[in-house]
């Protein structure tokens, strides 16, 4: 129960957290971005275990890869930037961390053109 090891990492560095918080606010925020590294990379295994599985199925179901390749590109943008705007809150720069999710919106629209593009393409063959 991998979910487990990974509530247990985050509850000791919340604690360590608080308890530095007081004297040492920097090294509480060094304490927070540290465990979102290991969390992360404690789960990069599985994030890989997905995107093979994903592959295959879009090489059984005969999907181009471009198609899929830029959904995960986008799924990535949208992980990235939600976790650099979690950092950036929890060191008090909410103002930062707002420009980081619309960054990180405005670089999933553009990702996406090439798929709506063909989404929408493809509804014109079909009608009449």
């Amino acid at each position: 129960m991998e979910i487990i090891q990974i509530v247990g990492i985050g509850l000791i560095a919340t604690i360590l957290a608080i308890l530095l918080n007081d004297q040492k606010p920097q090294f509480s925020f060094l304490i927070a971005l540290f465990t979102g590294i290991v969390i992360f990379l404690f789960l990069i295994g599985k994030i890989s275990s997905a995107i093979q599985v994903l592959e295959r199925l879009a090489v059984q179901s005969n999907i181009n890869m471009v198609y899929l390749e830029t959904i995960l590109k986008i799924i990535g943008i949208a992980y990235i930037a939600e976790f650099s705007a979690q950092m950036v809150k929890d060191a008090g720069q909410g103002a930062i961390a707002s420009k980081i999710e619309l960054a990180g919106k405005i670089l999933i629209i553009v990702m996406a053109i090439p798929i709506i593009t063909v989404i929408i393409e493809t509804i014109i063959q079909l009608l009449p």
